[in-house]
């Protein structure tokens, strides 16, 4: 599920932005994962000398999930990062609840965070000929 999709199941008119204490839950999270998949040697052949970014966690309201966005640094498939994080869900979660301080230790969903790809998908459509050329001609209208 892409960060598109999982924003389209959580918007609509009755449901209201993430608190506070998720947002905080969410960067505690985060922080404590980013040191884990630092400090430990995950064995997935998927992970295996790959850097990871971990660009946003979205906790669930009752703070028992986490959908972690994933991507790798540089070359690479998000999906087979997201993929290879979630078998080592387990190992990463015992670990996250030795580190942080909640309740109840969430469970951990990784998705590919697409928006990296996105955002250079459209920085290139807005560097391409045909658009400067258009913003070209509608810039010497505006002068005339």
């Amino acid at each position: 599920m892409s960060k598109k999709d999982y924003r389209s199941k959580v918007t609509s008119p009755h449901v209201k932005g993430p608190t506070q204490r998720q947002l905080q839950a969410g960067e505690l999270v985060r922080h404590a994962l980013v040191e884990i998949i630092r400090r430990e040697n995950l064995r997935d052949p998927a992970l295996h000398n790959v850097s990871i970014t971990l660009s946003e966690v979205r906790v669930s309201p009752d703070l028992k999930h986490a959908h972690i966005f994933v991507a790798p640094l540089g070359a690479g498939k998000p999906q087979t990062v997201a993929d290879g994080l979630n078998r080592c869900a387990g190992f990463l979660r015992g670990r996250l609840g030795r580190e942080v301080e909640l309740r109840y230790t969430p469970e951990l969903h990784f998705l590919p965070d697409v928006s990296f790809a996105e955002a250079s998908h459209i920085n290139n459509i807005l560097q391409s000929d045909s658009v400067r050329r258009d913003l070209c001609a509608s810039d010497d209208d505006q002068k005339s």
